[in-house]
């Protein structure tokens, strides 16, 4: 017996489920989170800082506290968004560090200065959460990372954003990714959702045109993940590096998935006869080339032959998918996708959920095994299921019945 997965019960209990594996451990009572844990919750590392836990931490503390009505999880939003200002942001560059003391192979411990677009996406989420929950300050912000956005990483030619700059913001990488412009226009939704201003909507459509329609003539329809300097496909970026954390070789089921589902949130704001149906097609390729039939699961990646390059399942692959196809559900009233709603939310209860401590497991082998004692290593937080459950609950709500 499977709880009924769209409840409206059973969805909010999933946040709090994620929500309290992290609280109260997770507070550095000296300034921000801790961002490595174990399976059972215990913290793994005191030092290091990472901005995308940072920022998704925000992220997570927010959302619950304006979707559960948690007052007592404001704290420590602003707790977060005080670190990001003292421990991130640089005045000088008006950049935010992407990682600070950070463990190394070696033993030793170093700080990244570098301004990382993707990093910038997620400062700007972090933002919009916080102002959704009612923390006006969240607006700065927002100002300021797209500030530095405006000026040192987009590319009008493209509609597009360059992907990192050097700390002192005179160094740009050659590389170009899809994968911080899908975040980027995944944070321009919820900054519009928290102000209202055009142009963060405006943008989100811009990039999800370029990445979605125009770049996708030569791969056949799918998004690839690596660009050169001039947006066109690099094939051979991290060939060897299948399994990266954020810039892996291959097609991606998750960020189709990913894709699937902001493009159908655009479609709530700015509808278009072009949406519907490639969110369906993107979703319907993630799943037709990327679940795996004999063990269930999507694969983390595949090559452009459609051979399966990653066999790993991880925990936010599904996550968005049990988002895409809710929305999807909604959108097209198409049973497959209801179909896929359950199939995704059974096989995350079945393998991902930890029923015993909370969260999910992060990573698993194809046969589902978890192999790796990290649920949370720095730049992982519950963000995923979440926004999972928030996607869900937009979808499938209903009021509390009246007494």
């Amino acid at each position: 017996m499977y709880p009924e997965f769209d409840s409206t019960i059973f969805l909010r209990d999933q946040i709090s489920a994620v929500v309290d594996f992290y609280r109260p451990a997770a507070v550095d009572p000296d300034g921000g989170f801790y961002h490595c844990f174990r399976d059972d919750g215990s913290v793994c590392d005191t030092i290091g800082r990472h901005l995308v836990s940072s920022t998704r931490f925000v992220y997570l503390f927010a959302t619950a506290a304006r979707i559960l009505g948690d007052t007592s999880l404001v704290p420590l939003v602003q707790h977060g968004l005080e670190y990001l200002y003292s421990g991130h942001y640089r005045e000088a560059t008006g950049g935010f560090l992407w990682e600070i003391e950070m463990a190394r192979e070696d033993g030793s411990r170093s700080t990244d200065d570098s301004i990382v677009a993707y990093g910038m996406a997620f400062v700007i989420l972090a933002g919009s959460a916080a102002v959704k929950a009612g923390i006006e300050t969240g607006h700065e912000l927002i100002r300021l990372a797209w500030r530095v956005l405006e000026e040192d990483f987009w590319e009008p030619k493209y509609g597009l954003y360059a992907d990192r700059r050097s700390g002192d913001r005179r160094d740009l990488s050659p590389y170009r990714g899809q994968n911080a412009n899908m975040h980027l226009c995944e944070a321009c939704l919820a900054a519009y959702e928290a102000g209202g201003d055009i142009k963060f909507l405006d943008r989100a459509v811009t990039l999800a045109e370029a990445l979605t329609r125009d770049r996708t003539i030569e791969t056949d329809g799918l998004i690839w993940e690596h660009y050169r300097a001039d947006w066109t496909v690099d094939w051979d970026f991290h060939r060897d590096k299948p399994n990266d954390l954020f810039r892996p070789w291959g097609y991606q089921p998750g960020h189709h998935v990913e894709w699937s589902k902001l493009l159908l949130e655009i479609q709530r704001y700015r509808p278009a006869e072009w949406i519907v149906p490639r969110a369906r097609q993107l979703f319907d390729a993630a799943v037709r080339f990327g679940w795996d039939e004999k063990y269930t699961g999507l694969y983390y990646g595949f090559a452009p032959d459609r051979s399966i390059t990653a066999d790993d399942k991880y925990y936010w692959v599904h996550a968005e998918a049990i988002g895409a196809a809710a929305l999807l559900h909604e959108a097209t009233g198409a049973p497959q996708y209801r179909d896929w709603y359950e199939r995704l939310w059974q096989y995350s209860w079945d393998h991902l959920v930890d029923h015993r401590y909370g969260g999910w497991f992060r990573i698993l082998d194809r046969t589902n095994a978890p192999y790796s004692s990290l649920k949370s290593p720095p730049g992982k937080t519950g963000y995923h299921p979440v926004g999972a459950c928030v996607t869900a609950l937009s979808v499938y709500d209903s009021p509390a019945p009246q007494d």
